[in-house]
C-alpha cells in the first residue's frame, strides 16, 4: 500500500498516524479555569522536548468551530496545568473524564476522583497518580486546528511506591498507552540492555 496524504481523506490520515506512532503516552492534564471551576482531560498527544534544562512537556489539542477546548483554554488563561500519569485501574475513569463537557462541569467530581493539592500551582492533582508534573506555561503554537501547549515543570509529585533506593524505577510505573483505533495497551519493559542508542 502506498499513498499520498494529499489524496486521502483526514480521518485516513489521521488513522495511519495513530497507529504508526505507537504507544503513545497518556497526559491526563487537569487545570483551573480564571472563575474557579476544575477540569481534569485525557490527551494521548503528549510528549516531552527532549534533553531541554529545565524539562519541557507539551500536548496538543483539537479547537472546535474555532474554540478552544476547556483544558487548553484553562492553561492559556492561568498559565498553569498538571500532568497526572495514567494506570490501568483508572482506565474507565480517564475514559469518562475525555467526554465533551460544558466548561461549568468538574470531571473530578463528576468522575469521583480522589484529588490532592499541588505545591506551586492553583490546579489539583490527581492523589493516586505514580507521577503528577506541575508545570507553567512555556509557550504555545497553532497548527492547523490544534494548538500545542508547551508547559515547564515546575515540581515533581513521585509516588514511593514507584521507587527503587530513592529513584524513580521505569519497571514499577506501568503507564497505559494508546494504540490507533479504540485500543489502548500495558507497558511492560522488555529484559534487554542498550549498548548504543
Amino acid at each position: 500500500m502506498k499513498l499520498d496524504p494529499a489524496e486521502i481523506s483526514g480521518r485516513t490520515n489521521a488513522r495511519i498516524v495513530k497507529t504508526a506512532v505507537a504507544p503513545r503516552p497518556i497526559a491526563w492534564i487537569s487545570t483551573v479555569s480564571p472563575d474557579g471551576t476544575e477540569n481534569l482531560a485525557p490527551f494521548s498527544s503528549y510528549n516531552y522536548i527532549d534533553s531541554s534544562d529545565p524539562v519541557v512537556v507539551f500536548n496538543t489539542s483539537l479547537r472546535e468551530n474555532g474554540e478552544y477546548k476547556d483544558t487548553a483554554r484553562n492553561a492559556l488563561c492561568t498559565e498553569e496545568f498538571a500532568i497526572n500519569i495514567v494506570t490501568e485501574e483508572y482506565l474507565e475513569r480517564v475514559d469518562q473524564t475525555g467526554q465533551n463537557l460544558p466548561p461549568e462541569e468538574n470531571e473530578f467530581e463528576l468522575s469521583a476522583i480522589p484529588r490532592a493539592p499541588c505545591r506551586r500551582i492553583r490546579p489539583p492533582r490527581v492523589a493516586e497518580a505514580p507521577v503528577t508534573m506541575e508545570c507553567t506555561l512555556f509557550d504555545h503554537l497553532e497548527i492547523h486546528d490544534r494548538i500545542m501547549i508547551l508547559g515547564e515543570v515546575e515540581y515533581y509529585h513521585i509516588s514511593d511506591d514507584i521507587t527503587t533506593d530513592g529513584v524513580i524505577d521505569a519497571t514499577k510505573v506501568a503507564p497505559i498507552g494508546r494504540l490507533g483505533g479504540p485500543f489502548y495497551t500495558r507497558t511492560e519493559p522488555l529484559d534487554f540492555q542498550r549498548e548504543n542508542y
